[in-house]
């Protein structure tokens, strides 16, 4: 198996790297709790908040009611007064307990004098030798006692703030926008780097590659001859066919640093930031050149950009697209810094990144025929213990259009198995399992009533039979009446070798097999139910390709008036009445396919009943049994 990419030590560096020099070590810097030091500095400032406020404050004034007040007044308690309108402060000559109960004693208290009062305060004051002054008893908080209490708060958040900044390194925005750590994260000494020896079913491409592996080697003979290497090579292709191990695979070929990353960890909020993080990571390439740099997912950042004023993300993502291009135009020959990038959308990149002195070449990784199927199964099969019934060539000659990160996959799902089962090895029916289980869905535990079964049952008989008896359709190697991730029954029918074109008359075929199981319920009960949602919709996608974008229709013409996927929304490309033309013809096909299918099964009703009570009795027929159950022979392979 490849060893894994090296993890990164900081969450905020955007790249990894194999290969390169290890950084020198770090000065230590004073560990002790940091976050000790944050909840001590907070401690601290609020402790002299309220210092300040004790101070500064009321000094502990107690409101009253003017009824207390009198109380205290006519016995003789009140030593001054201070009034200002109808408010009235005061101290007493001794402490008193606070009235109606409260806690504690008070001596300066605060009271408001009824409008309607009628009690001859000023004689009775006189009477008792009052002072009434004419200054506050309570002195009110200065100026700048007010200001510095209603800025404290917020004194208190800039002061956090600007320890947390230091702590992280920059203080204010700047600690957001700060570059990414200098010195990439480096594999684990002694690891064994990834070499074309872990790379199979792409021979074509790593023929390719393999004079970037040279130049990389020899640069003094490439500069002798006057030759420059391509500043950028694009792998494109499909997920999961192995792009970014490929480009792992040229590094280690040529022994010298790898660099990768995200195209997506490039973008920030900020705009700028981008920019800097690519300017780094070139600049941190450059230093150990001959080096690589990988750049995953690039149409993240390399979409073309519009005419338009762009705002937000857009913005910060078309400045990050301009560094890269700038960086990529900036080398020369000497540099020895190849740029490797990876997406499955070749198609919306912006032409600037394709011209001459970028990426000027790219390399189409396709998935791999049964040659390559078999190779790459051999590679991710090395470390697991295969029974001596394990053919890994009838295993890939089962598996057309997989990819190596599927094959990947069903190699881990059949020694998972292996694993439940209690076994010592990985055997042929682990890999079968582990193929129905990648294919068709993992197993439902439902219980269904013994008239659904049969109706399930003529369902998918009808699919496999009208798949036996179409010239040149795929084989048909299991049906099953097991209920299946969605799906209450599967069909499943394989080419015997790899197609790579299609023609009418195939692709007639393979409407005629998904309506199948529609047909057979009409044949059968008469009726049409939902079962048949998922074939429609592949029925659908086929003929509208037929019509639309293949050319196989006489009315629409040899024109593509569908766009395929990746150009953009269906009916964008072509007049209204070219669509509508579409439309009719997808339907007449679809049509004159389904009355073909009812007609065959209605000829055919023997074979269908039985493979329908074979289905019944058995639940799961494999290739041999289906095709003995309905009492047909294996078709030649087409010429």
């Amino acid at each position: 198996m490849t060893t894994p990419v090296p993890p990164r030590q900081n969450p905020d560096e955007i790249w990894r790297s194999e290969g390169a020099p290890p950084p020198p070590p770090p000065r230590r810097k004073r560990t002790g709790g940091g976050w000790v030091s944050m909840v001590l500095t907070a401690v601290v400032v609020f402790l002299l908040v309220d210092t300040l406020l004790s101070i500064f404050g009321s000094g502990g004034s107690t409101n009253v009611t003017y009824t207390e007040f009198s109380k205290q007044l006519n016995a003789g308690h009140v030593s001054e007064i201070y009034a200002k309108g109808d408010s009235i402060q005061g101290k007493l000559k001794e402490a008193q307990p606070k009235p109606d109960g409260g806690k504690g004693t008070y001596t300066e208290f605060t009271t408001q004098r009824p409008v309607f009062a009628d009690d001859g305060l000023w004689s009775t004051l006189t009477k008792q030798g009052v002072t009434v002054d004419a200054e506050p008893v309570v002195q009110e908080r200065s100026f700048l006692a007010n200001l510095l209490i209603s800025l404290a708060p917020m004194l208190l958040l800039v002061v956090l703030w600007i320890f947390i900044a230091r702590r992280m390194g920059g203080g204010g925005m700047g600690a957001l926008a700060r570059k990414a750590p200098p010195k990439p994260v480096t594999a684990e000494p002694g690891s064994r780097r990834t070499s074309f020896d872990d790379v199979a079913g792409i021979d074509e491409v790593k023929a390719e590659l393999t004079e970037v592996v040279d130049f990389l080697k020899r640069p003094q003979e490439y500069r002798a001859m006057g030759a420059k290497m391509p500043g950028g090579v694009l792998l494109a292709g499909p997920p999961g066919t192995g792009k970014t191990l490929l480009a792992r695979a040229v590094a280690g070929e040529a022994g010298v640093p790898f660099f990768s990353a995200s195209a997506s960890e490039f973008i920030e909020m900020i705009v700028g930031v981008g920019a800097s993080r690519v300017r780094e990571l070139f600049a941190e390439a450059r230093k150990v050149a001959p080096a690589i740099i990988f750049i995953d997912e690039i149409d993240t950042i390399g979409r073309a950009r519009g005419g338009g004023n762009a705002m937000g993300g857009h913005d910060e993502r078309e400045q990050t697209l301009n560094q890269i291009l700038t960086e990529m135009d900036g080398f020369s020959g000497s540099e020895g810094v190849v740029v490797l990038a990876a997406t499955n959308r070749a198609e919306v990149l912006d032409k600037a990144l394709l011209r001459p002195g970028r990426f000027d070449r790219t390399v189409v990784v396709s998935p791999p025929d049964r040659d390559g199927r078999e190779a790459i199964l051999k590679i991710h099969t090395r470390e697991i213990p295969l029974a001596d019934d394990v053919d890994l060539e009838q295993v890939a000659r089962t598996t057309p259009g997989m990819t190596g990160a599927e094959l990947a996959n069903l190699a881990n799902e059949a020694a998972l198995l292996a694993v439940k089962h209690k076994a010592k090895e990985v055997s042929a029916g682990d890999f079968s399992e582990a193929l129905e289980k990648v294919q068709l869905g993992a197993v439902r535990a439902l219980v269904m009533p013994d008239e659904e079964r049969r109706r399930t049952a003529y369902h998918e008989s009808g699919h496999a039979l009208l798949g036996m008896l179409q010239p040149g359709a795929d084989p048909v190697r299991k049906i099953t009446i097991v209920p299946r991730g969605r799906a209450l029954g599967v069909t499943l029918s394989t080419p015997d070798a790899d197609r790579y074109a299609y023609t009418e008359e195939y692709l007639r075929g393979r409407i005629i097999g998904a309506l199948g199981g529609m047909a057979a319920e009409q044949v059968v009960y008469g009726v049409i139910t939902t079962g048949a949602e998922s074939d429609l919709e592949q029925v659908t996608n086929i003929a509208r390709g037929m019509a639309g974008r293949w050319g196989m229709s006489s009315v629409v013409g040899r024109l593509t008036a569908i766009p395929s996927d990746s150009q953009g929304a269906y009916g964008l490309s072509a007049a209204p009445a070219t669509l509508d033309a579409v439309d009719g013809e997808a339907r007449r096909i679809v049509a004159e396919c389904y009355e073909e299918a009812c007609h065959k099964l209605a000829e055919h009703r023997t074979r269908l009943d039985a493979l329908a009570d074979a289905l019944m009795e058995h639940e799961t027929l494999d290739e041999e049994a289906a095709y003995r159950a309905a009492d047909m022979p294996r078709l030649p392979k087409p010429a």
